[in-house]
């Protein structure tokens, strides 16, 4: 490899400003290796033995000196300009270093006292790294100054715009693995710099490391032509820096030049923005850092070059114990970082080791940043009385709710203007799915040039759209992972994209949650809506209610899934979710106009319990048991559910109807299962035991029979859903197709309540005939029938 060198600026170091650099790039060097092999004699205080070996070794070495080199650097201009900073670490398994690193600027032993920043403590650091009831071995929760699980690849940068959003003082470096730059979401994430304000926001700092290869292959970045990742990068929008090299005084004295050069580009543009009223979209700079994968590590174990190739990745040296030409290379290896000048005889790290590390709350360890939870201030949520929707009868009016829904969050908006800590994220869909009244508080994230037909553009705004769901979720990560709070409105087909993201955060609230010095930092919140019932114009392509089982099958002190069945409801679930802290919670919500069911005060009491019988839809007269209870869960089937009580109430009066709604899908899960489940006692008193229970529900059927399966009256339980029948079709159709309607559920009272088969033939006839004349009608009218278009409730 070329003698490093960074070709834009000369930063002179001394040499003595070098060596300093150097011992402390040798220490967390040495520490991270140690994490991976040692299970005693830290400071290498008597020759190497095969006890002292771990008896598993895992970790992941290859990417551990060049995330050293980082470190280190970040730690010099912090301390020498005084900059609040924060760093994701993008590649995978990058924990050996930064566990080493937040250890030796002490920020680990403060979190976690018993480990010790002595030779006692190293002990104890390495033999916790990989090991059972020890630490993971990437950058997890446990390890202070994270935000970001190792494990996410193809995240960091999105999460570091998210971070840097309305936190303008706050420099983020983001460093990228070359295999995490492969992944489509990464890709997507270069553009969040023409969203970025120069004015209100922080800075992103990428930093490209590429050292050539991901687990067994070699990474596309790093074999492209120096001129061809050029215009890649110019074309996202970045200034290259180049500090490539594997003599280490070149690198560090490179590495300095490139740190300084962007971050004098970064206050430059920032000074240019906020003092000088230049719009112009700044053009940030990105580091490119090209070092050997497993730099310093064995050049050749047993004749096969590891050093600079894909054998560096996780463990070079594998058979330690057993293989003494192994270990004796081991040592040399290990001795080679020469810890006698770098820890005193405790095991302490000498002064040069720490001459570089920023004091206090700067260390990167120890950011408050990276704890959002400090930092997180109550949302103003005004009285939800000056946005509910009058309802003197249910079923007569109709509104759209997330419109309604629109209204509380411009205000919102509007009483978070000043502090800027609430945004609104979504790909391109917050007025399709009608929340443009936020437009009335703020306007839309942008950068990029503006034409005359755009509207809601401005550079300051806090809603943010970008056709990348990945993208939306990262930024939201981020912004919340560092305190803020915010809502994710989305499609409900398409967050589907997001499975893997946020199965990440749900693991990352989890971990957190047992982690007492994590604050509990603002909720996860999507807002679903174009929902599978009400994509009959779109299609097939857009009917998917299955992100609800998704996160349903997760963590149950992270998860929340709520249906609420009308505007007022939403209201009162919005109030609910965005107060909340620590949880991912789902709220899937029709944009189409609804009926009203409940006045606000109703939903308020009606979302506290969660689900519970709606007396005035049944026709239960409080003597007797109910023949048959009707169930719901979501806005339509609540609609059809509803519809088919007068139904049964026109033409078999005597029956007992009871009508429950569900609007917290966790409810009918057990109580031992879920903090929001009901006891066995609760449910049977609102299911019964042994009655007929017909379940109207949003989603997939079988979602229903997982979580009620223990029940007693389950083998009464049947449930109507979506079961992929679809097309571009009626608004009623679609019920109808997939079984859902309120005829078929008639049809399902009459065949499931005893006695009824035979007495009420003729009514399950009508319903039957009903649905025939259902398909001939919008074949011909291409408009549902009118009974069911101009339906109301006349209970």
């Amino acid at each position: 490899m070329p003698q490093a060198e960074h070709r834009d600026r000369t930063t002179v170091l001394t040499d003595e400003e070098v060596r300093v650099l150097d011992a402390h790039w040798r220490a967390a060097t040495y520490l991270a290796a140690g994490q991976i092999y040692l299970l005693a004699n830290p400071l290498l205080t008597e020759p190497l033995r095969p006890e002292h070996i771990k008896p598993r070794l895992l970790g992941h070495w290859g990417t551990s000196p060049g995330l050293n080199l980082v470190y280190t650097h970040l730690n010099r201009v912090i301390r020498a300009r005084g900059i609040d900073a924060l760093c994701i670490w993008g590649p995978g398994h990058g924990g050996p270093s930064v566990l080493a690193n937040s250890w030796l600027e002490g920020s680990y032993s403060e979190t976690y006292p018993d480990v010790t920043r002595d030779a006692a403590g190293m002990e104890r650091l390495f033999r916790q790294f990989s090991f059972p009831g020890g630490v993971p071995s990437h950058v997890a929760p446990e390890v202070p100054g994270s935000l970001h699980e190792g494990g996410e690849l193809g995240y960091s940068l999105a999460h570091a715009y998210g971070a840097a959003l309305d936190n303008p003082e706050l420099l983020v470096a983001c460093v990228i693995g070359d295999g995490e730059a492969e992944t489509g979401p990464l890709a997507a994430s270069w553009h969040g710099n023409k969203f970025l304000d120069p004015v209100h926001d922080g800075a992103v700092l990428p930093i490209l490391h590429l050292n050539g290869y991901k687990i067994a292959n070699p990474t596309v970045l790093s074999r492209l032509p120096e001129d061809e990742l050029d215009t890649l990068l110019r074309g996202y929008g970045h200034e290259p820096l180049h500090v490539t090299g594997d003599d280490p005084a070149q690198v560090h004295r490179a590495m300095a030049a490139a740190l300084d050069e962007a971050l004098d580009r970064i206050a430059a543009a920032q000074h240019a923005a906020r003092a000088e009223g230049v719009t112009e979209r700044v053009h940030w700079p990105v580091i490119v850092l090209r070092t050997p994968k497993g730099w310093t590590g064995p050049a050749e174990v047993d004749g096969v070059p590891v050093e600079g190739t894909w054998r560096a990745h996780q463990v070079p040296l594998a058979g330690v114990r057993d293989n003494p030409a192994h270990l004796r290379q081991l040592e040399e290896w290990l001795r080679s970082y020469r810890p006698q000048e770098l820890f005193d005889a405790d095991g302490r790290p000498g002064p040069e080791v720490l001459a570089c590390v920023p004091q206090g709350a700067r260390r990167l360890g120890a950011t408050p940043h990276a704890n959002g939870g400090l930092r997180t201030r109550e949302l103003p949520i005004p009285p939800l009385e000056d946005f509910a929707v009058s309802v003197d009868k249910p079923g007569t009016t109709l509104h759209e709710p997330t419109r309604i829904l629109g209204g509380l969050l411009e205000r919102i908006m509007a009483d978070t203007a000043d502090r800027r800590d609430f945004r609104l994220v979504g790909p391109d869909e917050t007025a399709s799915n009608r929340l443009q009244d936020v437009y009335g508080a703020t306007g839309k994230a942008w950068q990029e040039t503006t034409l005359d037909v755009d509207e809601n553009l401005d550079r300051h705004g806090r809603v943010m759209e970008i056709l990348s769901e990945h993208v939306c979720q990262g930024w939201l990560e981020g912004y919340l992972l560092t305190g803020r709070h915010g809502l994710f409105s989305c499609y409900e087909a398409f967050v589907h994209i997001v499975d893997s993201m946020v199965n990440q955060h749900i693991k990352w609230l989890k971990t957190s949650r047992r982690l007492p010095w994590r604050a509990p930092i603002p909720s996860l919140n999507y807002l679903l809506t174009s929902h599978v019932w009400r994509q009959d114009h779109n299609g097939f392509s857009h009917q998917d209610p299955g992100f609800v089982d998704h996160v349903l099958n997760k963590s149950p002190e992270a998860v929340r899934v709520y249906l609420p069945p009308d505007a007022n409801t939403l209201l009162a679930v919005a109030d609910h979710v965005l107060r909340s802290r620590d949880y991912v919670n789902v709220v899937v919500a029709g944009k189409q106009p609804c009926f009203d069911w409940l006045t606000v005060d109703q939903a308020r009491v009606h979302c506290a319990r969660g689900a519970g019988v709606w007396e005035w839809a049944g026709t239960e007269d409080g003597t007797r048991e109910p023949d048959v209870v009707l169930a719901c869960a979501g806005d339509v089937p609540t609609l059809e559910v509803l519809a088919a009580a007068q139904l049964l109430r026109r033409h078999l009066p005597e029956l007992a109807v009871r009508v429950v709604n569900v609007v917290d899908i966790a409810r009918l899960m057990p109580s031992g299962e879920h903090p929001h489940g009901m006891s066995d006692f609760e449910y049977d008193g609102l299911f019964t035991a042994d009655k007929p229970v017909i379940f109207a529900y949003h989603g997939y059927p079988w979602l229903i029979h997982r979580l009620a399966y223990r029940r007693t009256g389950h083998r009464n339980l049947h449930v109507r859903g979506y079961k992929e029948a679809g097309t571009t079709t009626t608004p009623f159709d679609m019920v109808v197709s997939n079984d859902l309607d309120r005829y078929r559920l008639v049809m399902d009272v009459v065949d499931r309540v005893p006695g009824l088969a035979v007495r009420a033939a003729g009514v399950r006839q009508r319903m039957a005939d009903t649905r025939t004349r259902h398909h001939a009608w919008i074949r011909e009218h291409g408009v549902d029938l009118p009974e069911v278009a101009e339906w109301s409730w006349e209970g």
